[in-house]
């Protein structure tokens, strides 16, 4: 359920003071968002930083004068594709060949409404899912790009079909610079759909850029019983296996089927136990390893994962 939107201009039109909107905020009613735009207190505070953005973009749309084409990360959140970070401005279109200009709290960029597919998503105007992809692959970090393919590339819960390789493609020449597009083109190569969520693409993409070897994804393991699990990396050779723990499963309703947290993790600790009885080492990580490139290379090297070898050279 949508947080619901408090707008002082509402409350003019019925004739009300919109002043009791400020005396309620400073009174710990209600929070204001935008100038003009307030939240219950409550409900705001409940919410997590990648939640309250949408609302933010929500709370930009409804005081905008004109109707707004959203872009980047403000489409990429309504898209439901992973953000990495927490702290995102609110970012729209315009055909003002300037760009990059903030008005109104929004922060503006310049794209050729010729050339760009555009599309109503939850009520609101934003980039297509493959225009907003790249965008974010173009103008953010190697581990941003990656984590948006990965996950634009294979299906989603709410019956989006996966965009495919093909179509990403041909929507780079002509919309990016060439620096942008070997941006894009080196997170596309990279790019695999196995990746189960935007903690192991970041991890993946992390090895990748600090001269890890890249591990295999989704490997089956099997003992004298049966199927034991299927590891989020895999390095064969070192006979290791890496898990990647966003610790939010053990609170998420499909991934708990009906358990409590404490038993979930009684039974990730049993699947663990089965995988070292096989023979491999498994070490684990969250998102406290993955804080900086300097502290993830340190836990990796620690951990003894192998370093990508370099090719020879032949005199």
């Amino acid at each position: 359920m949508e947080l619901p939107l408090i707008l002082s201009s509402d409350l003019a039109r019925l004739g009300q003071d919109a002043r009791t909107l400020a005396r309620q905020a400073k009174s710990g009613q209600l929070r204001r968002i935008r100038q003009g735009v307030y939240v219950r207190a409550r409900e705001w505070d409940a919410l997590t930083p990648w939640d309250r953005y949408p609302v933010l973009i929500r709370a930009a749309a409804a005081t905008l004068r004109s109707r707004t084409v959203f872009c980047r990360q403000s489409s990429a959140a309504l898209w439901d594709m992973p953000l990495l970070g927490h702290q995102h401005v609110v970012r729209a279109c315009t055909s003002d060949a300037g760009g990059g200009r903030s008005r109104a709290g929004v922060r503006r960029h310049f794209v050729d409404f010729d050339s760009t597919q555009i599309e109503e998503h939850r009520g609101l105007l934003v980039t297509d899912r493959v225009r907003t992809a790249l965008d974010l692959a173009a103008f953010e970090s190697f581990e941003q790009g990656v984590t948006v393919f990965d996950h634009v590339l294979r299906s989603q819960p709410d019956n989006l079909a996966p965009v495919s390789r093909e179509d990403l493609d041909a929507g780079i020449d002509g919309n990016y610079s060439k620096a942008a597009a070997r941006r894009i083109r080196m997170a596309l190569k990279f790019a695999d759909p196995a990746s189960g969520s935007p903690g192991e693409s970041v991890s993946r993409a992390l090895m990748h850029r600090l001269g890890f070897r890249v591990p295999l994804l989704q490997v089956e393991i099997r003992d004298a019983r049966g199927l034991v699990a299927f590891t989020d990396f895999d390095w064969a050779e070192e006979k290791l296996c890496g898990e990647f723990d966003g610790l939010v499963k053990y609170r998420k309703a499909e991934y708990l089927q009906g358990r409590t947290p404490a038993q979930a993790l009684t039974d990730e600790k049993r699947r663990e136990d089965r995988i070292r009885a096989t023979g491999r080492r498994v070490i684990r990580w969250t998102w406290s390893e993955l804080s900086s490139p300097a502290t993830f290379a340190a836990f990796l090297a620690a951990a003894g994962v192998p370093r990508q070898t370099l090719p020879s050279c032949r005199r």
